[in-house]
């Protein structure tokens, strides 16, 4: 399967009208437990003239095992990066396109409080759905784009950060609940998974108000 790099050609046209850019991508939308995050960068007009860095792709697309090295180099190219996270708890309270809001304004805040100001810059969204404005970010300029994750340079660096971010997260929660094998499936809907739920219940971690077989809680 040949695997599209991605480019940088929507965001120079982008920044031909706006002095900053600010990308974002959310990690663990799916998952059954554990956070979910968005991961923001930002670029400015030189960031997009340089070259992208070795190995980015949408963090799907980059072996786990290269993941951190190449989250790395995409945060030294973009001018700052952030990480927005949204609990277990907050999703079976709000639901999860709310907690994706959230999460993204938060990662916002993060870079809002190191001098960048989100209303300056166009914002390129992955996916087809603004859920960032109903969580109560007002002012923004907001560009959903299906599929930035693949093709656009900036987005592919901020799926890959947060994919690093939320990875080492489930890793450590792992040490402290390891019969759901967080280390490996990081709280997605592995079969070992889903069979430690059927014999331990959920935890405190597991997103409740999902599908996940009804037990009691840890």
């Amino acid at each position: 399967m040949t695997v599209t790099e991605p480019r940088l050609t929507l965001e120079r046209r982008l920044l031909r009208e706006h002095p900053l850019l600010i990308a974002c991508d959310e990690v663990g939308r799916g998952a059954l437990a554990g956070p979910v995050a968005v991961g923001a960068v930002v670029i400015d007009a030189p960031r997009s003239r340089k070259r992208v860095p070795k190995g980015l792709r949408d963090s799907k697309l980059v072996p786990e095992h290269r993941r951190p090295e190449v989250a790395a180099r995409a945060a030294s190219w973009v001018s700052a990066s952030a990480v927005g996270w949204a609990s277990a708890t907050e999703i079976d309270e709000i639901g999860i396109m709310r907690a994706l809001g959230l999460a993204t304004v938060r990662a916002l805040a993060d870079l809002r409080s190191h001098g960048f100001v989100p209303e300056d810059a166009v914002v390129i969204l992955d996916g087809n759905y603004d859920y960032i404005t109903p969580a109560g970010a007002v002012g923004l300029d907001i560009r959903p784009v299906i599929k930035a994750d693949r093709d656009c340079a900036s987005a592919a660096a901020a799926s890959v950060i947060a994919k690093v971010a939320r990875d080492g997260l489930m890793t450590g929660l792992h040490d402290d609940l390891p019969v759901y094998e967080w280390a490996r499936n990081k709280g997605y809907a592995s079969s070992e998974h889903r069979e430690a739920i059927r014999t331990h219940g959920i935890s405190a971690h597991h997103r409740a108000s999902w599908s996940l077989i009804p037990q009691t809680l840890f």
